[in-house]
């Protein structure tokens, strides 16, 4: 029993009797002894804890010998659901897998089912247990936001913690979708999209103000008391009240033109067009329901298609798939509950979820659901009228892009075979890492690597490696062998760290180096240094007049040879270098941009955002700040007269 346990045990109580206990352990039955001897060992330890376990709620934690957690889950009944994988009658060929893995059980105990819910979803999301459902692509939604922090609020686009004072819109399907939105607002309600900083320091109006999309507000255009009603205006627009705005702003436009004012008519004419511009393409419209996901999820063997539909102030905000890999009896209900808990884990969900498929635990998540967001949230299938109409068309939408998504990973497995041959391994390479280096004249030099695999680009897995001209990998900066020998000593010694690596999904099956005899050489020498001996490793570099389709690729103690140009092989490969150029380029220019665009004030000893902030509201620009006298500085909210003096001292002395 681990002291986590009899924490739990002892400061809930309730735990199991002895009576209790026996006949919980009595009803498992033992396989016969045709068991494979992993399997037997983990049910042995698994019964062994039942004798431990409160029958009461919690979360349990599977983790194999190297303490990776294999599975969590929830359960009314520790003991109870705990037992359950001691019963290999029950059990599929996935879960007796796991089970001959564990060696080792966590719990946690909560005060209630729905407790142990919530747990469940923050630990399956920040654990990713390779034996759960898993949520991968889980990038925070965008959002639009309408400022209250300022007396001439902002319209922009956001992303992530709600941590500034303001109105939230969304969330968008995508960042396109919110950039075309903020676009049409600005030109419907003439709203300023600048910074607070940009906003204080112009002298002058814009380009968007030339261009209809703002009314001036920093060189005092539009009064306070006009600037927050178009601000009121956008924010019942995008609370569902978008019919009574564009009525309004019909009658002002009627208005105009009895009046014979035809420019300030066509004016408001714009902005109706706007307004109807951020309206249109809407696929899915449900009228009477103001704030609403759409949930459908569509299954094949083992891969499933989550669409989910964004339906926010009576309008459509767009649609996003998320692709899940479970076993093949996974029933639907079941995938749905697992998107349910992860997804809104940290979102705020609608006051209405419409689900294709209701998962058996339905009413617990809607009171989830309902705890975290404070308010009322409701689950419920359709059956009829327009909400089963708009489910089956998200449906129709999964099924589609699932259907799409198993096409191309059976087009890349197809690719992956034919590299095997094209390159006489002995499998097809489930993880391809490809590596380069950018840099121009040894500045900013940084490493690339980029994953693909039997799904195509994993751009979760890409990696970028600052090259270090100091400490344990100092390396010649410029040296592009050197460099190349650094990049991959650093990638594999870390690996090499990392107990059991070899088994982990992360460790390659091929390498591929965009370079020639050289890059090759320096891979083999950082690998060999490390005893890593049984990687595939390929070499590529241009041909002759570094013409594309004669390329030579180069493998340790064969002779270079190319691929016919036509063939599917060489295609495949020359996309793979040529996403790790595109991957290590920006990465390059990313760096560049930070080194040499970087404000004097950085250099500065104790300045940190805060007192920057201060200096740059003060005086608007870094170059004011270090022209600025020792009595200026004084001035400025947060900078003590020693501080000043520094910052003074910084830039005059010597």
């Amino acid at each position: 029993m681990t002291l986590l346990q009899k924490v739990f045990i002892l400061r809930n109580g309730n735990a199991v009797s002895s009576t209790a206990m026996t006949g919980m352990v009595k009803h498992i039955v033992d396989d016969d002894a045709n068991m494979p001897p992993n399997l037997k060992r983990g049910i042995a330890y698994l019964k062994t804890e039942l004798k431990t376990l409160p029958n009461q709620p919690g979360v349990y934690r599977m983790q194999n010998e190297a303490g990776e957690v294999l599975y969590v889950g929830k359960a009314r009944s520790l003991i109870r659901r705990v037992s359950s994988y001691t019963q290999t009658n029950r059990l599929s060929n996935r879960i007796m897998r796991m089970v001959s893995e564990t060696k080792k059980l966590e719990v946690i105990v909560t005060k209630s089912e729905i407790e142990a819910l919530l747990l469940e979803s923050n630990l399956i999301k920040r654990m990713q247990p390779r034996y759960n459902i898993l949520l991968r692509d889980d990038k925070s939604l965008p959002q639009i936001l309408l400022t209250n922090d300022h007396e001439f609020g902002q319209l922009t686009k956001h992303r992530g913690r709600k941590n500034r004072k303001g109105d939230y819109f969304g969330p968008f399907a995508s960042a396109g979708s919110v950039n075309r939105t903020v676009a049409d607002l600005s030109r419907a309600f003439m709203l300023r999209t600048c910074s607070d900083n940009v906003f204080k320091t112009r002298t002058r109006p814009c380009l968007q103000f030339q261009i209809k999309r703002c009314s001036g507000p920093c060189v005092g255009l539009v009064s306070k008391e006009d600037y927050a009603k178009q601000m009121a205006q956008a924010r019942r627009f995008l609370n569902g009240d978008s019919a009574d705005v564009q009525r309004e702003y019909a009658s002002r436009m009627n208005d105009a033109a009895e009046k014979l004012d035809f420019e300030s008519a066509a004016i408001w004419r714009n902005r109706i067009r706007a307004l109807t511009s951020i309206q249109a393409n809407q696929d899915i419209n449900l009228p009477k329901v103001s704030d609403a996901d759409i949930i459908a999820v569509a299954r094949s063997g083992e891969r499933s298609c989550v669409q989910i539909f964004f339906i926010r102030g009576g309008s459509n905000y767009g649609n996003r798939s998320y692709f899940l890999t479970h076993l093949t009896n996974t029933p639907s209900g079941e995938v749905i509950g697992a998107f349910i808990g992860q997804f809104y884990q940290d979102k705020e969900p609608p006051d209405e979820i419409m689900l294709s498929e209701l998962p058996k635990d339905h009413r617990l998540l809607a009171e989830a659901l309902t705890n975290n967001a404070g308010r009322k949230v409701h689950l419920n299938c359709p059956v009829r009228g327009n909400r089963r109409k708009v489910t089956i068309m998200a449906l129709k939408n999964a099924e589609e892009a699932l259907a799409r998504r198993l096409a191309n990973a059976s087009s890349q497995r197809r690719l992956l075979r034919e590299l095997a041959t094209a390159l006489d391994l002995p499998k097809p390479p489930t993880r391809i890492e490809i590596y380069d280096n950018s840099h121009i004249q040894g500045k900013h030099a940084v490493g690339g690597m980029v994953v693909a695999g039997p799904e195509g680009f994993e751009k979760g897995e890409y990696r970028r490696f600052n090259i270090k001209s100091e400490g344990r990998f100092a390396t010649t900066i410029g040296d592009d062998f050197a460099m190349m020998r650094q990049v991959i000593h650093r990638r594999f010694s870390r690996a090499r760290k990392e107990e059991d690596g070899r088994r982990s999904t992360n460790w390659p099956d091929l390498l591929l180096i965009d370079g020639g005899l050289g890059q090759l050489s320096a891979v083999h020498e950082a690998l060999d240094d490390l005893g890593v001996d049984d990687l595939a490793i390929v070499a590529i570099s241009k041909g002759s007049n570094r013409q594309a389709g004669l390329e030579q690729f180069h493998i340790r103690d064969k002779p270079s040879f190319t691929l016919p140009p036509d063939s599917a092989a060489m295609h495949f490969l020359q996309r793979l270098r040529d996403e790790s150029h595109r991957y290590a380029i920006g990465a390059h220019r990313a760096k560049r941009a930070r080194n040499e665009f970087t404000s004097p004030l950085d250099a500065v000893p104790g300045i940190g955002p805060k007192r920057k902030k201060a200096l740059l509201a003060h005086f608007g620009s870094a170059r004011a700040v270090s022209a600025a006298g020792l009595s200026d500085l004084e001035a400025v909210d947060g900078i003590s007269k020693k501080f000043a003096q520094q910052i003074y001292d910084w830039f005059y002395s010597g």
